[in-house]
């Protein structure tokens, strides 16, 4: 059976967006996407929150074609969109881009995921995540630690009511000084 993973990127103090949901704090250069491309490629399917699917699916179905596009990032709109995505959402009429829209509460929502699934299921968006996190069921966290400090944001980690000791499987340090740090639960 394949694992639970929550993988993001993150700034130094531990925030995945800015204030205002802005992105633009990251450097994912060709090393960092090539990088992404060979985590998302590995995956079964995906689950996404509403605003991370917004912000994947306005680019990624027509990224291929982007006159800017680099050999690299083509290759990820060509992973992204075959991928299986399962998004969950309470605003969201329909979702599109082989993605599908799923509505309650993640417990029952990840027992199916996992029949129908063998591999690999990578949840993004740091609320979605942050529910699955408080109820344990992630197997491994994979953070693309960046040397950048926001001082606020949306925080990778949520609230929790008790510590969550975690065990490091792998660190890698990229050439533009961000770091891929992966963890399981102890």
């Amino acid at each position: 059976m394949g694992k639970l993973i929550y993988l993001l990127n993150v700034s130094a103090d531990g925030f995945i967006e800015t204030r205002e949901h802005g992105l633009d704090w990251t450097t994912v250069d060709e090393e960092i996407h090539t990088w992404f491309n060979g985590q998302m490629r590995a995956l079964d399917a995906t689950m996404y929150g509403r605003r991370l699917y917004e912000v994947m699916a306005a680019y990624w179905p027509t990224g291929e074609q982007d006159p800017a596009s680099t050999p690299v990032t083509r290759e990820f709109a060509r992973i992204w969109n075959p991928l299986p995505k399962i998004v969950f959402s309470s605003s969201l009429d329909h979702v599109e881009h082989n993605s599908r829209l799923v509505r309650g509460d993640v417990e029952p929502v990840w027992r199916e995921l996992r029949r129908e699934f063998d591999g690999d299921i990578g949840v993004a968006g740091a609320n979605l995540a942050g529910q699955f996190v408080r109820r344990g069921l992630v197997d491994e966290y994979r953070l693309v630690v960046h040397p950048v400090v926001l001082g606020a944001g949306t925080p990778y980690w949520p609230e929790l009511d008790a510590p969550l000791k975690l065990r490091p499987v792998e660190q890698h340090t990229f050439t533009s000084g961000a770091e891929f740090r992966s963890y399981v639960p102890a």
